[in-house]
């Protein structure tokens, strides 16, 4: 990935209007888009760009490309320096905490708010909110994906033999920990949990104390490539098991693919909404494959163009007009609590099938 941000991508206007709603959009207004240019997330940084670019370009705003350093070191100075001296009504963007952690201070004092699509750590936000900082929360917090196993394992496998099992990890220790106190607070206890060693050929020996203990549905607080493992080994053992993922399902398919049935408890893929076929295919037709933060970057740049022209048509704060109503995109309706987070946890149950995970079919009797 070169160091330098391509051109900022024009998506045609009628595609964006309609896929946004974009009866009280502002325009002619700098919108700062915070992201990496270099270094070792410049391509997630392109990701961002590529999405917000295109939806202010789209509304006849300016983008203002702010590089992102990602490091409590870096030069976070010259962020908030470039958005001042830009004169920008709003950022968006910011993958990492330290630049939210380094300028929030200044942004609270321009009143410029702040919407991150990456950035979920609990504690910024109440130190945000402690503060008084302009900051909004596209991306889930840290603890909603807990929240929508324990909601899915409560709803779905209450009556069933359940199994815990993480691969040591700190990620897989305290999700797996969170999700068992939780049940176990709810009056469920698990009937197997262990902790495995990932990163093995085969996983024979846990399946197979997995079937001793009787248990039928595991959750797996591992990586995808130790799921695809438990799953195929299950599979060969003749040992029905109904296995659960979290968000690092998401991951590459490889180098073992995963069985179809399998559920994760992640995002969804955005681009394969048919609400945003039209700009999906505008983003292919510009080169530009729609994946990662392209549709969260999207996103952030149409709920802060449509809440720059309610704050107009209001005569309200930015900040104010940011809680007022739900914001249609590209990910969904979006609507911010008074604690500046989405209203709905944006966490999905999928099941792998065919290639891709999708919503799992219906119940049938």
């Amino acid at each position: 990935m070169s160091s330098t941000p391509r051109l900022p991508l024009t998506i045609s206007l009628t595609v964006a209007f309609a896929l946004t709603g974009a009866a009280a959009q502002a325009a002619g207004v700098p919108i700062a888009v915070v992201a990496p240019t270099d270094g070792p997330f410049a391509t997630l940084g392109q990701q961002i760009r590529e999405g917000a670019v295109a939806k202010i370009n789209a509304d006849g705003n300016t983008p203002v490309i702010v590089n992102e350093p990602c490091t409590a070191d870096g030069d976070n100075t010259a962020v908030q320096n470039q958005i001042a001296q830009s004169k920008a009504a709003v950022a968006v963007g910011f993958l990492c905490s330290e630049t939210l952690e380094a300028i929030l201070p200044a942004l609270k004092d321009a009143g410029v708010p702040a919407i991150t699509v990456s950035v979920r750590a609990t504690i910024l936000m109440e130190d945000a909110l402690k503060n008084g900082w302009p900051l909004f929360r596209l991306a889930p917090s840290d603890n909603a994906e807990a929240a929508r196993i324990i909601d899915f394992i409560l709803s779905e496998w209450s009556g069933q033999p359940l199994g815990l099992i993480e691969d040591g990890t700190i990620h897989g220790r305290e999700l797996t920990e969170a999700i068992r106190n939780a049940l176990e607070d709810k009056g469920l206890k698990a009937a197997f949990v262990d902790t495995y060693r990932p990163g093995q050929e085969q996983q024979i020996g846990l399946v197979r104390r997995l079937a001793k203990a009787g248990v039928t549905r595991v959750f797996v607080g591992g990586d995808r490539s130790d799921v695809a493992i438990i799953a195929r080994d299950a599979g060969a053992e003749g040992i029905d098991l109904d296995l659960l993922g979290g968000d690092a399902m998401n991951a590459a398919n490889q180098p073992l693919a995963l069985a179809d049935g399998v559920r994760a408890v992640t995002l969804p893929d955005w681009s394969a909404d048919p609400r945003n076929t039209e700009l999906v295919k505008a983003f292919r037709n510009a080169n530009v494959e729609p994946e990662g933060y392209v549709m969260p970057g999207y996103a952030a740049a149409t709920i802060a163009s449509a809440a720059l022209g309610l704050a107009a048509s209001e005569n309200k704060p930015l900040i104010e007009a940011l809680t007022m109503k739900a914001f249609d995109t590209t990910i969904g309706p979006v609507r911010f609590t008074d604690r500046h987070e989405t209203t709905d946890n944006p966490y999905k149950v999928l099941e792998w099938r065919g290639g891709r995970f999708v919503t799992p079919a219906p119940k049938t009797d």
